[in-house]
This record gives C-alpha cells, structure tokens and sequence, in this order.
C-alpha cells in the first residue's frame, strides 16, 4: 500500500483575516523517477476534476508508481466558493474580473540567455538547471512583498511553483455543457492516442496565460533556442488542460474512467508500471487552435441547441433553434440557425436564454483523424 501525504499552502486571506488554503497531496518517490502535477477546479463550476482526484488516490493507493504524483483538488478557494443563487460562477476574478485561469506567468524571457550558456550541456543538466531556474524565478515573485501582488496572480502563482517542480503536468477543467477534450501542444500530438478522449484540440507554442502553456511553453521554447545554436532537444515537459465534461455537476462513475485515461498516459510515460491502463480502442480526431471555431447567436432569443455534443454535422446543418415569440405575429418566431462548415460539435452555451453575440457552440473544423 503506498503512503499518500497530504499537506496544505495558503494562497488568499478574505476580508475578514480567514486564510485560504489548498490541500496537497502526495503519492510516490520524489527523489527517484519522472514527476507528475495534477490540479483541478481553477474555476468554481468546474468540479468534476476534484471527483476525479478523489478517484485517482483510491486507484494509486496500490499502483506500482516509479517517480511521484502530486494532485491538487479545490486549487481556487475563492472560485470554489464564489455563488449566485444555485450557481457557482468563478471562472472570473469578481474584483478584477480576470479569467483566473489566464493569471500564470511567462517565463519565456529566460530562454534566450539559458540558451546560449547551455548550448553544449547535456540533456541532463539542461533539464536540471532550466528546472531549477524556473523555480527560482516562481519563488523570487511569490518573495515579492504582498502589496505587489493580486489575489488572483498569487493564487496561480503558488500553484505554478509547484507544477514547475514536474515533467508531467495535467490541469483538468470543464466545459459549459461539454463533450470531454483534450488541449494538447502540438509537439506532444503522440500522447493524445494514450487518453481515452475522443477529441483533441492542438495548441501552439504562444503563451496566453494558462497553466499547461506556462509550463510547456518555456521548454517548447528552450528547445527551438537551442536549435538556434546547433543542439537539438527534445521538449523535456508535458503539460495538457484536460476538458472532463460539463461543469456544476459531479459522477463518480465518470471519474473512473477519467482516472483510468489519466492512468493510461501515465502507463505510456512509465510513471506507473506492471498492470497499469492502457487507452481504449476509439476513432480519435484533432484540430488545430486556428480551426476552433466559436459560434456567436447572431440574435437574442431561447435557444434549443440541436448539434449533439461530439457529433459530426454536415454543412447546412442547423446548430439551434432560436425561439422568437415576440415575433409570432410576424410568422417569425422559430428560426433555424444553421452553421455553414463540416464540424464536430464540442461544447455550448450553458443557458437557453442567449443575448444576441453570445457564444453558442465551439466546434472542430477542418479536423482529422489521429
């Protein structure tokens, strides 16, 4: 039976002097073998991660792990806690109204000198000392004082010191209402066939403020500068945001097999060994950021969405109906919507109510099959 190790960092104080902590656990030897980070619920609706948390301890507690896991459920205090009536909102900042999911921080500027220095070190002293300098740079900003600093800018830096510390890193999130997908860096194509994730959606090498591009995009970085100077390398980290499905809701059932994808990759990067998970056989299809394609109510009404989440639609297909009744007299009141590409529909709007320019559905298009 392995040993899990549960530890707390506060990262908030509310206006009242309560501190805000996340738990931390621990599973594994962190002195031997790759790492892993996992984290869930940066954003206050999205909770299906925690279940898969919960899901993934009770399954590690007898795997044979080489290297160690680190999981953080609730990993935004605030946004967990962050309600309106029934509904949990905290996908934004209500202070700043920052995507709290859009507040790590590029460390991009590093690469270039990094580079030059190591241009002739090994691949063993690359990863040890870019690691270490990451690090170094994440705790020079947490050591700032703390006028410097928002809450929200704390909050992801404190989890983003200690995704740094790994070579795996998985931030696990939801939709709306949400088909499970999966946003990978195009360099690490090869690890999406080891999710069991139908739908992958493939990012370049720009930084824009979340998670998996803090940490992969340093490293994607490091390894096209090194490039520059004659050494090839490949990208040392892995980082991925793993979409499990709708937000506001929770099955135990489904984190199983969430659990056992996450397994499953962790069984192709031998973090877990003898008898772990191997991915399901499934048609899997990409596509790249630049052909995700949001579609936005091109007027205000009740919608019923009628594109199945996951499912291929033809091009003439309608995507919703809008419902219209203060235009029945007109002969006006059911409008069909249809959207004028071959798309694979991969989530949409939670509401039925929509304001003109809301944003309906995203979908795949000019995907391919993996």
């Amino acid at each position: 039976m392995n040993q899990i190790t549960q530890t707390s960092i506060q990262v908030a104080e509310l206006a009242n002097g309560q501190a805000m902590s996340i738990p931390v656990f621990t599973i594994g030897n962190e002195n031997q073998g790759p790492k892993v980070y996992i984290q869930a619920n940066m954003h206050g609706a999205e909770v299906q991660g925690n279940a898969v948390i919960y899901a993934l301890l009770e399954k590690l507690k007898t795997a044979n792990i080489s290297g160690s896991i680190t999981l953080v459920p609730y990993a935004n205090p605030i946004g967990c806690n962050q309600k309106s009536g029934e509904f949990t909102l905290g996908r934004f900042d209500p202070i700043t109204g920052e995507n709290w999911n859009r507040l790590y921080h590029d460390h991009g500027h590093l690469v270039e000198d990094f580079a030059l220095r190591h241009a002739q070190s090994s691949e063993q002293e690359i990863r040890n000392e870019f690691k270490k300098l990451l690090i170094e740079q994440t705790d020079a900003l947490l050591a700032q004082p703390m006028h410097t600093m928002k809450t929200g800018k704390r909050i992801a830096v404190n989890l983003q010191r200690l995704a740094h510390e790994a070579d795996l890193v998985l931030d696990l999130h939801t939709g709306p209402v949400s088909s499970k997908h999966l946003y990978c860096p195009e360099y690490a194509l090869t690890s999406a066939h080891y999710f069991n994730i139908a739908h992958t959606l493939l990012i370049p090498n720009e930084f824009d403020g979340a998670m998996d591009e803090a940490c992969f995009c340093p490293w994607w970085k490091l390894s096209e500068a090194l490039a520059q100077h004659g050494k090839h390398l490949d990208v040392l980290t892995e980082a991925f945001t793993v979409e499990l499905g709708s937000q506001e809701h929770i099955d135990l059932n489904e984190a199983q097999y969430d659990a056992e994808s996450i397994l499953s990759y962790l069984t192709h990067k031998e973090v877990i060994l003898e008898g772990g998970c191997q991915p399901q056989p499934m048609t899997r299809y990409a596509c790249y950021l630049k052909d995700y394609t949001a579609f936005y109510a091109p007027m205000g009404g009740m919608v019923e969405y009628q594109a199945p989440l996951g499912g291929h639609i033809k091009a003439g297909d309608t995507l919703v109906n809008i419902l219209r009744l203060d235009k029945y007299a007109q002969g006006e009141a059911l409008n069909p919507i249809t959207f004028d590409q071959d798309a694979i529909a991969i989530l949409h709007f939670a509401s039925a109510s929509v304001n003109q320019g809301t944003e309906l559905y995203k979908l795949f298009t000019n995907y391919f099959e993996l």
